[in-house]
């Protein structure tokens, strides 16, 4: 089978599949060009709440497709950095899901997510100190927000491997979970997400990433939507609470 991602959406929840298992699900070229439009796609659908991203089979992402990157790696890192940087903007509640290999390219997808959720036995790694790669800036800039300035510098500074309890322990993954509990949890999380109100994740998710110029487009978007009077009611009246917001053409 050809390397491709593959998508499905059941219960308002996207799942994109990195499939190219012969190379422990590597992204080529194509694959890192194919995700922004589909992450666009997904992102136009109401019916989509939130997504996850993940492997096919026992591994998330080895990275990128070495093989592209034959006399230059300029070009490949170029689409790969596209393609995070659509992961981050995507406007609903991310989670990757991993299992297995988490490297490179794979922990700058992973990064783009808003969650991390792993399996017992994940091993993660940014590794182009092993190639002579010069990691990109927005992607060193992700990752010490997350890990922070001595956890990333060791990262990228070693090209080692960690596992998941030092992933856990330096912020680089939100839950470690034993093998054949990922699943469960993660349907449990994203259960979690679409019901809750889309409207406070869209701010939240905004302001969390650092954007300062949208206050006045927010209060106007709690004053216009019915988020927040359907939040109140549900809790008075002892119910879940429907919430209908949806982001403005």
């Amino acid at each position: 089978m050809e390397p491709q991602l593959s998508h499905q959406v059941t219960d308002s929840v996207a799942t994109v599949v990195i499939g190219n298992p012969a190379k422990r699900n590597a992204m080529t070229a194509e694959m890192w060009r194919a995700l922004p439009p589909l992450l666009a796609e997904l992102a136009r659908d109401h019916g989509v709440r939130a997504l996850v991203l993940t492997g096919e089979g026992a591994t998330f992402c080895a990275g990128a497709d070495i093989s592209t990157l034959r006399g230059s790696a300029h070009p490949a890192q170029g689409l790969a950095v596209a393609a995070e940087e659509a992961l981050a903007a995507f406007p609903k509640p991310t989670v990757a899901t991993v299992r297995g290999y988490c490297v490179g390219g794979g922990v700058q997808l992973a990064a783009a997510c808003d969650l991390r959720l792993a399996e017992e036995g994940a091993l993660f790694g940014v590794t182009p100190a092993r190639l002579g790669i010069v990691y990109p800036s927005s992607s060193t800039r992700r990752l010490v927000s997350l890990v922070g300035p001595a956890s990333a510098k060791y990262l990228l500074f070693t090209a080692e491997l960690i596992d998941t309890g030092r992933a856990l322990r330096t912020g680089l993954v939100d839950e470690v979970l034993p093998e054949g509990e990922l699943d469960k949890r993660v349907a449990e999380l994203t259960r979690t997400l679409v019901s809750r109100s889309g409207l406070t994740q869209a701010a939240a998710k905004e302001f969390a990433n650092g954007r300062e110029d949208r206050d006045a487009h927010w209060t106007e978007q709690a004053r216009t939507a019915e988020d927040t009077a359907e939040g109140v009611a549900a809790f008075l009246e002892r119910r879940s609470p429907h919430f209908t917001w949806t982001p403005p053409a």
